[in-house]
């Protein structure tokens, strides 16, 4: 929906809201022509039913508002004697529409400064809980969200594992796109496995300014581009299409911001031909193939190097292989025609069809690399890179026929900025093609050599937003903008600034909880900064230990008083 068809429905709404309740506003002392009036309607309604002026404020807030309107069809019931179970359940299961059948059909009085007050442990419970969903949402929506880390394509950096608050308001809170929507969760109802929203109507996109832009390096949150899964876990059985903010949440590192040209050359990113520095804390992790003379084993290479993604070569003979077709990624084995070299993770127990060889495929940072290399066990270490011009296995972004880019060499390319023009022919067209269709909302034709946007021939093409470009430190173990391009602004959700529980293993679900590993060391850490993260957890157990003897001091000097 645009603005003005908002605008329209908001007014038709007043008009409703205001043939259902003129009664009522008169009965209350009020004047009747009073509830049609926007804004000020809602402010003399919580004065009619004794609630807080500033409640006003949350119906206008999207999302809140979804959980503040059946309240006041409730309150509003209640203001005029209406108090049953009954007519609460009305008043909610229809809508609202309740309020108008009292307010036509009813002869009912108001009751002025009723008690607000619960009349019962379970109304009590229900203000409780309602108020901390109003509170959750507001901080969840607006401020603050949390966010687990579910792969490692940010290792070092951010552990799988990693539970992260997000700042909204870094970069700006983007106010809630799709008006319904459940609160607090993201784009599955949690054990029901259906959507948590409605895919209409969406709200135009707007966003709170913020303190400060994204700066290339910056870890981002955001909504994936090009998400088409009914949920992260879970892949459709269709191409299934989503609002902008009921995207899959991912998180990486801004490598380019709008207006950058750039290259990726062996793995590295290059800047308008400059390799770019990253921050300390950030340690770029490649493949190398690695043989050694003895065996290395997941414990010394998990607790002396530092690395738990490594594979080991095992060789196959060819009868045996038949046996273990689920298994991929036979090779025909080094001057062997009777046997095949496979490639599979962690230790196997070898046996009479599998015999182990000298060479491992190893993901490590420069760092571990380094420290691998001291072992004198170890023949060589070889990186892998694809050479610049093969085909990648998985397409890499724009996806044409003619691209030979790969991710280890990849571009140049130039990411869009707001307010910058590009020449169009068909060769540059596939970079920007989802730009121009898919985020910036344009009808895009092709004729020959010609390109048409909105039906009119055109050579350039002038950006409505900024573009960033968004990769993994784990550099051939992340799924990022070298096969799905670029990121519109409008997708970005904020800045991840806290770690405040990180547990290993919290992946494989509450069913394997026994696999848990708490790492302490992580535990309210900062996720900017530089050096060694520090854990602030000791200074938040001494303000809690603190706060608490204040309160039992007061309590205690409050009973002495009495």
């Amino acid at each position: 929906m645009t603005l003005t068809q908002w605008f329209i429905f908001f007014l038709l709404i007043q008009v409703i809201h205001g043939l259902s309740t003129w009664k009522l506003y008169s009965k209350a002392g009020r004047q009747a022509w009073e509830a049609f009036v926007p804004v000020y309607n809602a402010i003399v309604l919580m004065q009619i039913i004794n609630r807080p002026k500033w409640w006003t404020i949350l119906l206008f807030v999207p999302i809140i508002n979804l959980i503040m309107f059946p309240v006041l069809w409730v309150e509003t019931c209640r203001s005029f004697g209406e108090n049953t179970y009954l007519d609460t359940a009305l008043a909610v299961l229809s809508c609202g529409l309740y309020v108008g059948y009292l307010n036509y059909t009813q002869d009912l009085t108001h009751i002025k400064d009723r008690s607000i007050e619960p009349k019962s442990s379970s109304g009590e419970w229900t203000s409780s809980i309602l108020f901390a969903i109003v509170a959750a949402t507001l901080v969840h929506t607006y401020f603050m969200q949390p966010f687990v880390i579910p792969t490692s394509s940010l290792e070092k950096s951010l552990l799988k594992g990693d539970f992260l608050l997000v700042s909204k308001f870094h970069y700006g809170a983007r106010l809630p796109m799709t008006a319904i929507a459940a609160p607090m969760v993201h784009d599955t109802l949690p054990k029901f496995n259906v959507p948590s929203y409605l895919k209409k109507p969406q709200i135009p996109y707007l966003r709170i300014p913020g303190f400060q832009k994204i700066k290339r390096n910056d870890i981002v949150v955001f909504n994936w581009p090009a998400d088409t899964l009914f949920n992260m876990y879970k892949q459709a059985d269709k191409k299934y299409e989503k609002p902008i903010d009921k995207k899959t949440n991912y998180v990486k590192r801004c490598v380019g911001i709008a207006g950058d040209s750039l290259e990726i050359r062996d793995g590295y990113v290059f800047i308008d031909g400059k390799q770019t520095q990253l921050p300390d804390r950030a340690k770029i992790q490649f493949y190398y193939t690695v043989i050694s003379k003895k065996h290395l084993s997941s414990a010394y290479l998990k607790e002396e190097i530092g690395t738990t993604e490594y594979n080991r070569f095992y060789k196959v003979n060819k009868i045996a292989a038949q046996r273990y077709e689920k298994l991929r990624g036979f090779k025909p084995f080094p001057n062997d025609s009777t046997s095949y070299l496979i490639e599979l993770p962690g230790d196997l127990n070898t046996n009479n069809d599998f015999r182990a060889t000298d060479r491992y495929s190893i993901n490590m940072s420069q760092e571990e690399q380094e420290k691998l290399s001291k072992n004198t066990s170890v023949v060589s270490i070889t990186r892998n890179i694809q050479p610049k011009g093969e085909k990648d296995s998985r397409p890499t972004f724009p996806h044409h026929e003619n691209n030979t880019w790969n991710g280890d060499n990849y571009g140049p390319i130039y990411i869009p900025e707001a307010g910058k023009t590009v020449e169009l022919n068909r060769e540059i067209l596939p970079l920007y093609k989802a730009i121009i269709t898919e985020y910036e909302g344009n009808k895009l034709n092709t004729d020959g050599n010609d390109i048409y946007i909105n039906g009119k021939l055109a050579t350039t093409y002038t950006f409505k937003q900024d573009y960033y470009w968004m990769m993994g430190d784990n550099r051939q173990n992340s799924l990022d903008a070298r096969y799905w391009g670029y990121v519109p602004f409008d997708h970005v959700v904020g800045k991840p600034v806290f770690v405040w529980m990180s547990i290993s293993g919290v992946e494989l679900g509450f069913g394997n909880f026994k696999n848990w590993v708490f790492n302490t060391e992580r535990i309210f850490t900062t996720v900017g900064g530089s050096g060694k993260p520090v854990s602030y957890l000791p200074y938040f157990l001494v303000v809690i230990a603190l706060w608490q003897g204040f309160k039992f001091y007061r309590k205690k000097k409050k009973a002495n008083e009495e």
